[in-house]
């Protein structure tokens, strides 16, 4: 939970700390930073954002001296961006106070974040809702400003906007629903990343319908749901689209809102325009028949969603909007281009601010115009605002502001991570549980990010790693465990698994700042112990193993050890890899997390089919990673590791010890267990300890394997190497094979357009299967990769089925002319593979692939979306085999009888067998009935290397027969 908050920090601070050929001056509470390039103003704008900041605003003649003496020394001579300047005062009218607003962040598509009003609505036959929105420019795609659906009906009013990518520069369409009625306006508003006000109304008479921004009448309709009235009781959210029965519980994927919202109102009348254009310049809502003001306790806020205090987007006609980036400042004592007070205050919304570095002055020109820009970014990177209101985060923040002498910017982060394990360590009671809900989606977010820098120094970054993880040991404490657990919403509750997950994420990023220079990297706290260790790969055998007690574990048993065996080193040497990073890390009391947690499977799990290990957790996590630093990449090895069980309580029933590892995919899928045994078997277990064996490398035999895999870990290796040998030999077979038939100049037939289609389906499955193992550490490559197996074996035996259906109409039914045929030929070759692992994806409801393999999962029942359509391809071709093998041998008798009267029978009979041979020696291959043996793979392990055997060197038979051997190839 702790650890959830540094994490967070990283996230959020580092990238206002690194700052890459940039220049800043520092003001009392922000920098002001050049942004070097020139870009036009929503670009810039955009970059700010990304400092964790916002362009660049000036609020007083101090300032506005300072930032100009800042740009001449950086020789800055031309104009810059800046968002503008508070007004003092403008001939007779003097500023009115800052008015301040509640303000709701929607950062990013997300389908979590959401704010309910807590208001009841009646049956209304006429309504209006204003509201101050911002739309991200990053984001593009439709937008839902808010929905209001009831019990009968989700789309009983709902406005919508259709954002397109910043970079097509074109502008944002918006779409009004009343009861599921659609209208779409045919003015547009331009997406320039400033605030807007938007006014929707609906009457019932004739279903009038009107739509304005910025005070003005964007479009208007009637024929909109007319003579109803809109439901009662519903429930009106923010920021999302409704689906289901009005519950406020389900949102529409892909429709959420990417930007701000504030100041949003209701009527149950629809104003006039003259109502609206007074509230766009008093900046207060009208009174009559409103029904919802704007209230921050109003309000029920999913956790995640950003909210704050912040400057109103509207301040009233008596100043200019600071955060609309197209008002400047003006001051009774400078002169401005004789700007009169009716075109200040309503400028040309195609114009932005800028700041003359040699004059001071202010000036408006083209947004599209390209200039160099000013960024306002907190001091010390630390956006306040974004941190959770609790005891912790206030604690930290005001001894980092008020006590922090730090000179740069990482070591100012380094206060921060200090000050939060002092917090911690001297009162542990001002974690809350409601921080770990709070910050789950931070320490995602955070994890996932790049937070190293060229500029950032190895000792800074190794110190906040350092931290950060003495942090996150303290996190998953034993004595944490109420913390974790005591939440009001436990299915939505963050597990110790989150920790886990980003501290593998941060110890890889560390593994590739570290390789520059061949250091090793050791830590070891109460509870987690990290070790990471440089190797350059050679062909010589390096059995890798890595004992915690060895590196000072505090905690740790004597017995416990990992191994990557020598012939997996090798393994990974043959494949290319040379500079790797193995990474250790081992959790010693995370079975104390655990122990209070039901593991037992859920009615809902049940019902899915999967099979994750139940069970309760005896033993400490142990973990090994291979990283190929040189591709920023995990590869995946098989490990044999022994964990002890000390402390076991001994149970009255027998306990049967089961090796598992820790899957987080089953447990981002929702599963209320999130260990899975697969690839992991128990090779020996005494009272000392339990040793395993873990393979998550694909071989040619998981492919048919329907069941549960039985086999040793010695017969696993066994089958793996026997895969990669015969499918590269294949491989390369199936090229050569491909190249003769497409250069060399033989006669285009059929029967040579099915070969070369077979062969390229074959060799498309030869790679990915060969590449399959690289993508075992992330959950949708994996995904992909198995899809595309199935799809490329599916299109394999396809077209052996068309080999077979062929061979039957040239020989059985002498059917001599085919040209009508092709075209089925093709749909059954290619198109009946994507509809099968089209409907195979879609009934798999997330659960495609297996845990330990990038192949479809055998525990629900997916595997047959590939072995079905084997089995029956497979009994088709043998009745095909059968029947051209007896009408082989038969013309074979009567050439016999015809060539050779006075032949014995005898020779007859060789002859005849003869023929037959090689018949079938010659359309095996093609017609893969190789793959008869994989229907018995579950049964028997000599059935295994069979099958591994032939089906790797299919390729290679191809290539003797269809090429060595073919006289057309020969010929030519």
């Amino acid at each position: 939970m702790q650890c959830a908050v540094i994490v967070g920090c990283l996230h959020y601070c580092v990238k206002g700390f690194v700052l890459s050929g940039t220049h800043h001056l520092p003001v009392e509470n922000y920098d002001y930073e050049l942004v070097p390039n020139r870009l036009n103003w929503s670009a810039t704008l955009q970059v700010c954002a990304q400092k964790s900041g916002a362009l660049a605003r000036v609020s007083s003649d101090i300032e506005n001296r300072q930032l100009t003496k800042f740009l001449q020394s950086l020789n800055i001579t031309q104009p810059v961006w800046i968002a503008g300047k508070v007004m003092t005062q403008i001939n007779d009218f003097q500023m009115a106070p800052v008015q301040y607003s509640f303000i709701l962040q929607f950062s990013a598509h997300s389908d979590q974040k959401s704010a309910r009003l807590l208001r009841t609505f009646p049956r209304m036959n006429a309504v209006t809702i204003c509201s101050q929105v911002l739309f991200e420019l990053g984001c593009h795609g439709v937008s839902t400003v808010f929905s209001y659906s009831i019990h009968s009906f989700a789309n009983e009013f709902q406005l919508q906007a259709q954002v397109p990518p910043l970079e097509e520069g074109e502008p944002l369409q918006f779409k009004l629903l009343v009861h599921g009625n659609v209208a779409l306006p045919k003015a547009s508003l331009q997406n320039d990343g400033t605030w807007h006000s938007v006014c929707v109304s609906w009457r019932s008479g004739g279903g009038t319908w009107e739509i304005w921004t910025d005070g003005l009448l964007l479009d208007q309709g009637q024929g909109l749901y007319p003579g109803e009235e809109l439901g009662s009781g519903g429930v009106f959210i923010v920021g999302q689209g409704q689906e289901g029965n009005g519950q406020g519980k389900r949102f529409r994927s892909g429709e959420a809102f990417c930007g701000s919202v504030t100041q949003l109102h209701v009527w149950d009348r629809a104003l006039d325009g003259p109502e609206i254009l007074t509230m766009e310049k008093d900046c207060s809502p009208i009174s009559p028949g409103l029904h919802y003001k704007w209230n921050a306790s109003l309000l029920e806020i999913e956790p995640s969603l950003r909210n704050y205090w912040g400057n109103s987007p509207c301040q009233g006609n008596s100043s200019l909007l600071a955060s609309q980036m197209l008002l400047p400042e003006l001051d009774a004592n400078w002169h401005y281009h004789n700007f009169s007070s009716r075109t200040v205050l309503f400028p040309d919304r195609g114009a932005c601010v800028t700041l003359d570095p040699l004059s001071g002055s202010w000036g408006l020109d083209r947004c599209q115009t390209l200039k160099q820009g000013i960024c306002q970014v907190p001091k010390s990177g630390l956006d306040t605002s974004r941190f959770p209101r609790t005891d912790l985060f206030s604690k930290a923040i005001e001894e980092i502001y008020f006590n922090s002498s730090a000179a740069t910017d990482l070591s100012r982060l380094g206060d921060l991570i200090g000050v939060l394990l002092r917090v911690l360590e001297t009162s542990p009671g001002v974690v809350k549980a409601k921080d770990v809900l709070h910050l789950t989606e931070m320490i995602e977010r955070a994890a996932s990010a790049q937070i190293y820098s060229a500029n950032a120094s190895r000792e800074a970054v190794m110190s906040l790693t350092t931290d950060y993880l003495r942090l996150a040991s303290e996190m998953i404490a034993p004595d944490m465990a109420l913390k974790w657990m005591d939440s009001s919403e436990p299915e939505t509750s963050p597990k110790p698994f989150t920790i886990i997950q980003s501290i593998d994420k941060l110890t890889w990023a560390l593994a590739d700042v570290l390789w520059e220079e061949g250091k090793s990297f050791t830590l070891s706290t109460k509870n987690i112990d990290v070790h990471l260790e440089p190797r350059k790969l050679t062909q010589m055998s390096c059995s890798c193993v890595y004992k915690p007690s060895a590196y000072g574990s505090q905690s740790s048993s004597s017995q416990d050890e990992i191994l990557i065996p020598d012939t997996e080193v090798q393994r990974l040497h043959a494949l290319g890899h040379r500079n790797v990073m193995f990474i250790h890390a081992y959790y010693s009391h995370l079975k104390d997390l655990e122990a209070d947690e039901d593991q037992s499977p859920s009615s809902e799990d049940m019902k899915i089919g999967e099979s994750p290990q139940t069970g309760h957790l005896s033993s400490a996590v142990i973990s090994a990673t291979v990283r190929d630093v040189s591709k920023s990449a995990n590869v995946p090895v098989s490990v044999h590791y022994t964990l002890s069980a000390a402390g076991v309580v001994e149970y009255s029933r027998l306990v049967t010890p089961v090796c598992v590892f820790w899957n987080f995919s089953l447990m981002a899928g929702g599963q209320a267990s999130s260990w899975s045994s697969e690839g992991c078997w128990m090779t020996q277990s005494d009272s000392a300890g339990t040793t395993c064996f873990c393979n998550h490398t694909t071989n040619f035999a998981v492919l048919m394997n329907y069941l549960e895999a039985t086999w040793s870990p010695q017969e696993q290796s066994i089958l793996t190497k026997l895969t990669f040998i015969g499918s590269g030999a294949s491989l390369c077979a199936l090229m050569v094979t491909l190249m003769l038939f497409t250069v060399l100049d033989i006669p285009k037939s059929d029967r040579t357009s099915i070969h070369k289609n077979l062969f390229v389906a074959l060799t498309c499955a030869q790679v990915v299967l060969l590449c399959s193992g690289s993508a075992i550490n992330n959950k949708v490559a994996c995904t992909l990769v198995a899809a595309l197996l199935h799809l490329f074996f599916m299109a394999a035996f396809s077209w052996m089925l068309v080999e077979g259906l062929l061979l039957w109409s040239k020989v059985v039914t002498v059917n001599l002319s085919e040209d009508r045929h092709m075209k089925y030929y093709y749909l059954i070759g290619w198109g009946l593979p994507v509809l099968i692992v089209t409907i195979t994806l879609a009934s798999a409801s997330g659960r495609y692939a297996a845990d330990g393999h990038c192949w479809l999962s055998v525990q629900n029942g997916v595997i047959w979306g590939f072995a079905g359509p084997v089995i029956f391809i497979i009994m088709v071709n043998i009745m095909v085999l059968a029947r051209v093998v007896g009408i082989t041998i038969t013309t074979a008798k009567r050439r016999s009888l015809m060539m050779a009267v006075n032949s014995s029978p005898m020779e007859q009979a060789y002859e005849q067998s003869r023929a037959a041979v090689k018949a079938v020696l010659v359309l095996l291959p093609i017609l893969g009935l190789t793959w008869l043996c994989g229907v018995l793979v579950p049964f028997s392990i000599v059935m295994a290397y069979i099958f591994v055997i032939l089906n790797s060197l299919q390729g290679l038979f191809i290539f003797l027969i269809y090429g060595v051997y073919n006289t057309e190839v020969s010929l030519h």
